[in-house]
């Protein structure tokens, strides 16, 4: 690992241990092993160290959407393979799912990056509207419903982390289908 993906890493683990408000640049200096030469080498401010920390978390979980994902499938199966890439990417990489879910309306992310273009959520964005010209999905602002079903799937998950009730298959297909239900006419 270079030391800057030292930087990055040890920031997001910062923050998910103590909150983005207690990280300073002390602390990432010895949690990466960096002196703050090769920090600021890298980044010029704790805002942009952040902002970075999310552009790689917001790619990593684009790039998870669609993993497996056939464009030719149907409209529904289309959707469960998205849903579930959400569920696993939360699940496998909870730091960066609980770290975009958490911070995507702070004041420390840019407006640009909170609404950056990526081909997963364009992807996501797409079913919906299709969905909706095919009158199978309720007629509401795309980025609504989006919105809607990534934050139940949010809620699902933050449950399971903290021990609430276990995920298994079958509690991750019944998360699934209960969303698609949520927006289903």
């Amino acid at each position: 690992m270079s030391k800057r993906e030292d930087i990055l890493k040890a920031t997001l683990d910062l923050i998910d241990e103590e909150g983005l408000q207690s990280v300073t640049f002390a602390k990432i200096f010895k949690r990466a092993k960096v002196g703050s030469g090769t920090l600021f080498n890298y980044f010029s401010s704790k805002e942009e160290l952040v902002n970075e920390v999310y552009r790689q978390a917001r790619l990593h979980l684009a790039e998870r959407l669609l993993v497996g994902y056939d464009s030719q499938a149907s409209l529904y199966e289309r959707y469960k393979c998205i849903q579930l890439n959400r569920i696993r990417f939360a699940i496998d990489c909870s730091k960066e799912f609980l770290f975009i879910d958490s911070y995507s309306y702070s004041p420390y992310i840019t407006p640009q990056l909170r609404h950056m273009d990526d081909k997963g959520t364009r992807e996501a964005l797409n079913i919906i509207m299709e969905g909706q010209k095919q009158g199978l999905l309720k007629e509401m602002d795309p980025q609504f419903c989006y919105q809607l079903l990534h934050g139940m799937i949010a809620s699902v998950i933050r449950g399971y982390l903290v021990g609430k009730y276990p995920l298994d298959e079958i509690h991750i297909q019944q998360t699934i289908e209960a969303c698609w239900k949520a927006v289903r006419i």
